[in-house]
């Protein structure tokens, strides 16, 4: 509970500074002012059309990716899992590339439908070829496919960008992974989605903690084990696709937050949730206005500075502790 509460002020802290913290410093009356009696002055431009939209934006995407994370982990019972083994941003990456090869696509919005398909088909994809076989599909089988294919999709992806460097400037920002440049208008679509898969990923919280005893344990619980699993996957996809397609691939998130969580929460994949859906913006956002800040007059992607947070935690909390098993 205490680490709720916690995670509940830093999260509060985070959304404000985000608004109030940029690249370009701004006095926080000027900013307040702005808030309060928006006009056409240049701190009520930057605030409105910069900093809420990528606060908004932040705020969902790091819930989705934590949440998402969450999941991997709990569905394939292990500990170092994120939602990338399963495909869902070599797809995302390779439909985008595609889109600017095959059909010239070039503005962020394009960017987020092409992406949330290649997620959603890698997903399935992989889920095909790890139903195959007398076994079904299995957490292992599921990795393992998901691994393979994103290294092909991968290397079909660079092969593109060598072939076409100038076509796919636009293509290599988005991979850097950036809250830069986003408007609510072209997130508006993608929103709802994520709240779905928040949706779905809160209501099997206690069957994944069921499959987290193994699979005929949950079935003698009266798990439906496969349900379970299905809509686990249902939502990492349209969490980690949506959250790709908004933002370009962000590391660490999804595998770190999950960890940082347990520390307070233990085993309980409910708790688990609910507690990824609060600390997952807080790093995100944090990392977020920590690149505004110490790079001015420019800044770095959110995805440098969340692996160069991401790294050093994980690395200490491996170290000091043992990793609790799922």
């Amino acid at each position: 509970m205490v680490g709720l509460v916690i995670g509940v002020v830093l999260l509060a802290a985070a959304l404000v500074l985000s608004i109030l913290v940029g690249a370009k410093p701004l006095p926080v009356t000027d900013v307040l002012a702005a808030l309060a009696h928006p006009d056409a002055s240049e701190a009520a431009e930057i605030v409105f059309t910069l900093r809420i939209p990528r606060t908004v934006v932040g705020a969902f995407a790091g819930m989705a990716l934590a949440v998402a994370g969450a999941l991997m982990q709990a569905l394939t019972r292990n500990p170092l899992a994120d939602p990338g083994l399963v495909g869902v941003n070599a797809g995302a990456a390779l439909a985008v590339a595609l889109g600017i090869a095959l059909m010239g696509i070039t503005s962020p919005t394009e960017y987020s439908v092409f992406a949330f398909v290649g997620a959603v088909g890698a997903t399935l994809i992989v889920l095909a070829i790890g139903r195959t076989g007398r076994y079904g599909a299995s957490p292992a089988r599921l990795v393992l496919a998901g691994v393979a294919l994103a290294a092909v999709f991968a290397g079909i992806s660079m092969a593109l960008t060598m072939i076409f460097p100038m076509v796919f400037a636009g293509y290599r920002a988005w991979t850097v992974g950036s809250l830069v440049g986003h408007d609510l208008l072209g997130a508006l679509p993608v929103l709802p989605v994520i709240v779905a898969g928040l949706g779905i990923a809160l209501a099997i919280g206690r069957g994944l903690g069921a499959l987290s005893l193994g699979d005929d344990h949950a079935r003698a619980l009266g798990t439906r084990v496969g349900l379970i699993r299905g809509c686990a996957l249902v939502a990492v996809t349209l969490l980690a696709g949506c959250a790709t397609a908004l933002i370009g691939p962000v590391a660490f998130i999804g595998l770190m937050i999950p960890h940082v969580v347990r520390r307070f929460t233990g085993p309980s994949q409910p708790r688990i949730i609910v507690s990824c859906l609060i600390y997952g913006p807080v790093v995100l956002l944090g990392a977020d206005i920590l690149g505004r800040v110490i790079a001015r007059p420019g800044e770095y992607p959110v995805a440098f500075m969340t692996a160069l947070i991401g790294a050093p935690t994980l690395i200490a909390v491996m170290a000091r502790r043992r990793v609790i098993s799922l």
